[in-house]
């Protein structure tokens, strides 16, 4: 066995190398349909395999598929990304597929996605409170029958999963911003809305668009705003699951540049005690900068990657090793124009089985092709032909 010893500054150099986005060009396609349509307001997961993308909209009408899209100018559909061949599949899936397909809410727990919220055409006319559950494995979709009283319907909301628990923060019901805080146990399946000790005036603003981390004791919320303004990140607003209190916290900003915009429909995406906010809107500019705040000693560090292209009403996704991918969103203001580039950047320094599989799959592009004895007889193990299937 070879053992590697990395010195901290071949370490840095390393991370500074894969902190670049790179852009997922997928091969040609005969029929024009093997790339999902430029979108915005949809959502995406990752696990290992796969980017997984629901949803979405643009009122563009060729764009978004002409006569053939039934949902124009929505996107009733599921799509992912495979990693290891670097192709979109959409996938057929059966059961209900929510018709609420804008600014939803959507986490991976296992092989489950589940949805909650968004808003249909016109926005904030059809919006929605259920749980819809996807498992990926098998493709069905299940409406996943809950106890106790429902959020209201909105949509533009964030949740997180800690401990068993879906929370759920925030949103609009297109007319009235929300800071309401609801908790759904995953295994009894009954909803609770958490009132805090704290007096109103002492609640978090009323928002959508924003996002949520967690350090397992302590939800943060991260930005968004209204249709009208953008809260800052110089101070973040702090739910305590112990104590059933809000509080604010005051961030630290970057030694020279200072704290991160104000921003909305913003995306983020969390490793460990370090989550990371890419892009969003400040009321006047598209932003492309990449920040990380670290949880535990609350510090703000522009990051030097930066997004090839501005954009909002994006959706990104990190993969249990730690890669970032960023699909869609609104990149001009004044075309509203959408984009469906996909990109990739590492947010960690990638272990050494990651920068081996990366390239061997650059070296053998046909490795899928190969049967699962063909890629055992190789020396591949079974974790790695999971990954090519």
């Amino acid at each position: 066995m070879i053992h590697f010893v990395l010195c901290n500054i071949c370490l840095k150099m390393m991370w500074l190398y894969h902190l670049h986005f790179h852009l997922h060009l997928c091969p040609e396609c005969p029929t024009g349909h093997c790339v999902p349509p430029a979108r915005s307001g949809h959502r995406c997961v990752a696990d290992s395999t796969h980017l997984y993308v629901f949803g979405g909209y643009n009122p563009d009408f060729e764009e978004a598929g002409g006569s053939e899209n039934e949902d124009y100018p929505l996107f009733r559909e599921l799509w992912r990304f495979h990693f290891a061949t670097a192709t979109w599949q959409q996938v057929r899936t059966e059961g209900y597929m929510p018709t609420e397909l804008a600014s939803m809410s959507a986490v991976l727990h296992g092989n489950n996605l589940l949805v909650f919220g968004g808003t249909g055409i016109p926005f904030g006319e059809n919006n929605g409170n259920d749980v819809h559950v996807c498992n990926v494995q098998y493709k069905r979709w299940n409406l996943l029958n809950c106890r106790g009283k429902k959020p209201s319907k909105i949509y533009g909301q964030a949740m997180i999963i800690i401990n068993g628990y879906l929370y759920v923060f925030g949103g609009t019901t297109g007319y009235l911003y929300s800071t309401d805080l609801h908790r759904l146990d995953l295994t009894t399946r009954e909803w609770t809305h958490l009132k805090p000790n704290n007096t109103p005036s002492d609640l978090p603003e009323e928002r959508y668009r924003h996002e949520l981390a967690h350090d397992r004791h302590r939800i943060y919320v991260l930005g968004g705003g209204t249709s009208w303004t953008s809260y800052p990140l110089d101070k973040i607003h702090v739910y305590n699951l112990e104590t059933n209190y809000w509080e604010e916290m005051v961030t630290k900003p970057h030694e020279k540049i200072g704290y991160p915009a104000a921003r909305r429909c913003h995306s983020c995406v969390q490793v460990k005690d370090e989550v990371f906010i890419c892009g969003g809107y400040n009321g006047e500019v598209i932003l492309s900068d990449l920040w990380k705040i670290n949880l535990k000693t609350l510090q703000w560090t522009k990051l030097p990657a930066v997004m090839p292209e501005p954009a909002y009403f994006h959706c990104a996704a990190v993969t249990p090793a730690g890669c970032m991918y960023i699909h869609g969103g609104v990149v001009n203001m004044s075309g509203n124009r959408r984009t469906g580039s996909l990109y990739k950047v590492w947010l960690v320094v990638p272990s050494l089985l990651e920068l081996t599989w990366e390239k061997l799959l650059k070296t053998f592009p046909h490795l899928a092709q190969l049967s699962s004895l063909q890629l055992l007889n190789l020396g591949l193990t079974h974790t790695l032909i999971q990954r090519l299937k």
